[in-house]
C-alpha cells in the first residue's frame, strides 16, 4: 500500500517491483510509495535480431511482464523494466566479464549513445509500457581511467558497463539529453504519470 499523496490513487493496490537492481528499488522509492521486491524468476531477455534496437528495452520488458503475471493477485500492480545501451545502432547489455566492461567503455569513449529504458505498469486488466531514451554524451576515456572504474566498481549488472551516478559518469560524462534518471535505470517522470492513471 501506498502513503497519502499525489500517488493516493494506488491504494487499493499491492504495488510490486519486479526487479532485482538496487538502482530501481531506490529510483522508485524516490516517487514517495511503499512497494514490495517480486521474487527473481528466470525470465528469457532474448529478442528478434530485426526488430529496432531503439524498440528492444521495451520489448524485453513486456517479455518480463508476461513472465511474472501467471503469479499476480487481484490487488497486484506490478512493474518491469529493462535498460539498454544503443551505441551507433549496436545494442549493448550487460557485460559478461571485466574484458567485456573493458570493451563496452572503450567503444563509448569520445562519443553520444542512447540509453533506452523500457517499462510495464500492469494489473490483472491493464497493461501500459512504454519507453524513454536519453541521449549521453562521453568524453575521451584513458585505458587507466578505464581499468580503474572496472577493477573498482565491477559494473557487470549494468548495460554499457557503466553506472552513471559512479565515478566514470562524474569524470567521463559530458552531456546529456533527456532524463538522468533514465540512464540510471527507471524514467521516473513517464513512470509517475503512468502510475497516477491507474
Amino acid at each position: 500500500m501506498v502513503a497519502s499523496g499525489p500517488l493516493e490513487n494506488l491504494k487499493r493496490y499491492r504495488l510490486v517491483l519486479a526487479s532485482g537492481s538496487p538502482r530501481r528499488r531506490e529510483l522508485l522509492g524516490m516517487l514517495g510509495v511503499k512497494f514490495d521486491i517480486a521474487p527473481s524468476i528466470d525470465v528469457d531477455e532474448s529478442y528478434p535480431k530485426s526488430i529496432d534496437s531503439l524498440e528492444v528495452a521495451q520489448y524485453v520488458a513486456m517479455k518480463k511482464a508476461e513472465a511474472y503475471k501467471p503469479f499476480m493477485g487481484n490487488d497486484d500492480l506490478y512493474v518491469t523494466a529493462d535498460t539498454v545501451v544503443v551505441n551507433r545502432g549496436c545494442v549493448m547489455g550487460k557485460p559478461h566479464d571485466a574484458d567485456d566492461a573493458r570493451r563496452m567503455l572503450r567503444s563509448l569513449s569520445g562519443h553520444a549513445h542512447t540509453v533506452v529504458t523500457g517499462v510495464a505498469v500492469f494489473d490483472k486488466v491493464r497493461t501500459e509500457s512504454f519507453s524513454a531514451m536519453t541521449k549521453v554524451e562521453f568524453a575521451d576515456l584513458t585505458d587507466a581511467e578505464i581499468d580503474s572504474y572496472v577493477a573498482k566498481c565491477h559494473p557487470f549488472d549494468k548495460a554499457g558497463a557503466y553506472g552513471i551516478q559512479e565515478w566514470i559518469g562524474c569524470i567521463g560524462v559530458s552531456r546529456i539529453d533527456g532524463s538522468f534518471y533514465n540512464v540510471m535505470g527507471l524514467p521516473l517522470h513517464c513512470l509517475y504519470n503512468v502510475l497516477k492513471s491507474f
